[in-house]
């Protein structure tokens, strides 16, 4: 899920693997998790990661928070349900 795909890129960039680091965090980042996201900002910020892949990830973001938009999810925040 997409927690556990945070925490493995959590734990791979601890361990130093940080082209592992980044594939789990693309995963759950395209999954719409904005954790990842701003992991691999930060790891775009310390060299880390590249302009490509922080790019990407943003793309990504971008698409899963779009497509969980509807009318009716909308409707239902404006009710405060």
């Amino acid at each position: 899920d997409v927690l556990s795909r945070h925490m493995l890129g959590a734990v791979e960039n601890i361990d130093g693997n940080y082209q592992l680091a980044v594939q789990h965090c693309m995963i759950s980042t395209k999954m719409g998790y904005e954790l990842s996201l701003n992991a691999i900002k930060e790891m775009f910020k310390g060299s880390l990661a590249t302009k490509a892949q922080y790019t990407e990830a943003l793309l990504g973001y971008r698409d899963a928070v779009e497509e969980t938009k509807s009318p009716q999810r909308e409707e239902a925040k404006r009710l405060g349900v």
